[in-house]
């Protein structure tokens, strides 16, 4: 037992160590930021590609979808060095900002806004390849690739499976998204399993509102439930996450199996939630790597 609380504080230790580190890094501002909607946070961030990979050829698109529990104190800006370091690497970058919890009379605690945040991620990729054009012409949206850490990444496993919405949801497609991939970080990817877990203090249910409606909006929301999109698709995860723990994408990775769909599952020994996204962690490393595989 000594052992177990010694292992669990030093994880602890090493979480907070990674937090830290992730937000440490100031803010990159974009090349460009265009609007997508009337409301302040339907607005998309661009970042142009550094280096041109291969001469002469448009740099793929990476979409970039923020995390933090779909609540309102946690914006794009957060994850804006990240967005900095695949625009380092060749990438066209588009940080998508999108509504979150604090409606009117609601405290900022609370998670998600329903419909308002489907309606903003739909919204925005469906505004994105004009907007591209327009203003990022170094990007080949025809090449695009959607990533998402957390919260951003349920939301990333879920625009790629719009064509399976049932025909009434206002965001159900016809088709699937014309995406090279996704690639899912810590994704929140399972909301029943998540909400078993309590994942970020009942974000899950904040999301999705109380028994009645979870029961009726999770064939909606859930990207579990939203399989097989015929999109390639992976999910990288810390084995030591303790946000949101290994079981929430191992269960998505079940699913799919069982829907006849091979999802990639790349589990990383020794890291937690946010070195995914840092960009001096080895793990953001992997994570332009997997991106990379599935972009050119």
């Amino acid at each position: 037992m000594p052992d177990d609380a010694a292992a669990l504080d030093a994880a602890a230790a090493r979480a907070v160590a990674e937090e830290e580190s992730a937000f440490s890094h100031p803010a990159v501002d974009p090349d460009a930021t265009a609007a997508y909607g009337d409301h302040p946070d339907q607005v998309i961030d661009f970042y142009a590609p550094h280096i041109e990979v291969v001469p002469g050829v448009p740099a793929p698109l990476v979409v970039v979808l923020h995390g933090g529990a779909w609540r309102a104190p946690y914006d794009r800006r957060h994850i804006s060095p990240f967005a900095d370091y695949l625009a380092r690497r060749g990438f066209g970058v588009a940080s998508v900002e999108y509504r979150r919890g604090a409606g009117d009379g609601e405290p900022e605690s609370v998670a998600g806004r329903w419909p308002d945040t489907f309606d903003d991620v739909a919204g925005a990729l469906d505004a994105l390849p004009a907007l591209v054009r327009e203003i990022l012409p170094q990007a080949d949206p025809r090449r695009m690739v959607v990533t998402g850490h957390s919260a951003g990444g349920h939301l990333a496993l879920w625009v790629a499976a719009r064509h399976l919405l049932p025909a009434d949801a206002p965001w159900h497609t016809d088709r699937p998204a014309p995406l090279r991939g996704v690639v899912a970080l810590a994704p929140i990817a399972d909301l029943a399993v998540a909400q078993k877990l309590d994942v970020c203090g009942g974000a899950v249910r904040q999301l999705l509102g109380g028994e009645v409606e979870f029961a009726e909006r999770q064939p909606y929301a859930d990207p579990a439930l939203l399989l097989p999109t015929g999109i390639a698709t992976t999910l990288v995860q810390g084995r030591g996450d303790l946000v949101v723990p290994q079981a929430v994408a191992e269960s998505y990775a079940d699913a799919a199996a069982k829907a006849g769909e091979v999802v990639g599952l790349t589990l990383l020994e020794d890291v937690g939630h946010f070195p995914l996204i840092d960009p001096v962690a080895d793990a953001c490393a992997v994570v332009a790597e997997e991106i990379t595989q599935l972009a050119w």
